[in-house]
């Protein structure tokens, strides 16, 4: 079996057909996904999305919605946290994290808020004894300082570095803090070379899959700016597409599917292991 650690499936693309794209995947291997909330305002569709298919879902702020965000917000996801505790369904505090290739939130006063709201929402995580899930997009290095401010008393960290696309250094320093590495379309193209290398220099521990549907197509749905000049539709990505993603992994690596996926499944229990019960 397969499991999307991460899967927007209360996004507007899904609106439509979100329940049929979610059996596909099903039929296609994909046993569970895991939903992130991005701002307070879809936690409650994250949730119910996530009962209703079986699925987990994740609670917190987005970097991406951090301008928009109050204060108050912060307080809406810690009762919310204490609220699901004994949910079984959820698993992580996230999508959190920073971003740094959108240029306003390079600069301030976004660039502090983000961070502000980064590291609180990484001790409300230490609070609820829950993992997490990063966003960090160019922006490893500063999210590696936060954690290791966050965890310098206490238990070493647990959960994903979703899209992880830095440097083998980065990716040391990351599993240096017990976290995984999520892996997922970005690695089906050629010219993502030192992804690539990535996918096949870490250990086997090391790795969990993702589609981050419906953004990040592999490049089977991919359609360049001139395709798209001439009228053909950018691909929307699935979780139905974790399994030829995997299979794409699985040649890199050199490892049989039914290997990788056993290794995906451990990795994925070991990050977020509340996850583990729902799939008995």
């Amino acid at each position: 079996m397969w499991i999307d650690t991460h899967c927007h499936l209360d996004a507007t693309e899904f609106a439509l057909d979100g329940a049929e794209q979610r059996a596909l995947a099903r039929a296609r291997g994909v046993r569970h996904c895991v939903i992130p909330a991005v701002q307070v305002a879809n936690f409650a569709a994250v949730r119910a999305l996530a009962q209703a298919g079986g699925d987990s879902y994740c609670l917190g702020i987005h970097p991406l919605y951090v301008a928009q965000a109050q204060e108050s917000d912060l307080a809406l996801l810690d009762a919310a946290l204490a609220q699901q505790h004994d949910d079984p369904h959820l698993v992580a505090v996230g999508e959190i994290g920073l971003d740094y290739f959108v240029p306003a939130l390079c600069q301030s006063p976004l660039r502090e808020k983000q961070e502000h709201f980064f590291h609180a929402q990484l001790l409300l995580a230490r609070r609820h004894g829950l993992p997490v899930v990063l966003h960090l997009r160019r922006a490893v290095d500063r999210v590696l300082k936060h954690l290791r401010d966050t965890a310098r008393k206490g238990p070493p960290w647990s959960g994903i570095a979703h899209a992880f696309n830095g440097s083998e250094v980065q990716a040391q320093a990351l599993r240096a803090q017990a976290l995984h590495l999520g892996f997922g379309g970005a690695l089906t193209y050629e010219r993502a070379t030192q992804l690539r290398h990535l996918a096949q220099w870490l250990p086997d521990d090391a790795l969990v899959l993702e589609t981050d549907a419906p953004d990040i197509p592999p490049h089977w749905l991919y359609a360049s700016s001139a395709q798209r000049q001439a009228g053909q539709l950018q691909g929307r990505n699935s979780p139905a597409e974790l399994p030829q993603i995997a299979a794409v992994l699985a040649q890199l690596r050199g490892t049989p599917a039914e290997q990788l996926a056993q290794h995906c499944v451990r990795n994925t229990c070991a990050a977020l292991p509340r996850l583990a019960r729902l799939l008995v």
